[in-house]
């Protein structure tokens, strides 16, 4: 009886160091993106870029982006590629969506049309790249889809602080992108803590 209940007991603690060493276990990384020649360090995409070998369902959540008060919102938008976007119209007048390029490659510009209030249309992204969104109705009008290879992504704040979110340890390399300023690259390795990555985009 005692081998028994030592051989659980023995059986559990096994289970839960095998538990404890999960690759399972995500951490976090954040910080703060400082800018030096740019107005505002707010609305810059920090993502993970392509992890050799890995690849990503298409998620099922398909975040949308409005044309309200003859704007884009939000104006900078990053997505997994697989995502598929609903382009919303919630302002009285017609609006046209389309981008002539894909971090310039024209042969995968779109146009989506013209459509009225309170109308969707969804369009999926599959390649990675940054998407410049125009309308053709109102030339005044631009936002930014930037399509990210990874599901691990974020947008700064004012201040310009960012947060990705449940990471696998690893080595990674984060990349930014911002309306005006250069693309910033950055080698992290992650644990199962939280990870604090500081970075700089110049003009």
């Amino acid at each position: 009886m005692k081998a028994r209940l030592f051989a659980k007991g023995a059986f559990g603690l096994m289970s839960g160091v095998l538990l404890l060493a999960s690759p399972g276990w995500a951490g976090d990384i954040k910080g703060k993106v400082s800018v030096q020649g740019l107005k505002s360090a707010e609305n810059i995409a920090v993502y993970i870029d392509a992890i050799p070998d890995k690849k990503f369902e298409a998620p099922a959540t398909k975040p949308v982006m409005d044309q309200t008060k003859m704007t884009f919102v939000p104006h900078v938008m990053v997505v997994q590629a697989g995502t598929t976007v609903e382009f919303l119209n919630s302002d009285p007048v017609g609006h046209n969506v389309y981008w002539p390029s894909i971090s310039g490659n024209k042969k995968l510009a779109h146009n989506l049309g013209t459509w009225p209030k309170g109308e969707k249309k969804p369009f999926q992204f599959n390649d990675p790249g940054v998407v410049s969104l125009l309308c053709n109705v109102h030339p005044e009008m631009n936002g930014y889809i930037v399509v990210s290879p990874t599901p691990y992504f974020a947008v700064t704040d004012k201040s310009g602080n960012y947060e990705i979110k449940n990471v696998p340890p690893g080595k990674y390399t984060i990349k930014t992108w911002s309306e005006d300023g250069k693309v910033t690259t950055q080698a992290v390795e992650v644990t199962a803590a939280t990870t604090t990555v500081d970075l700089v985009v110049k003009k």
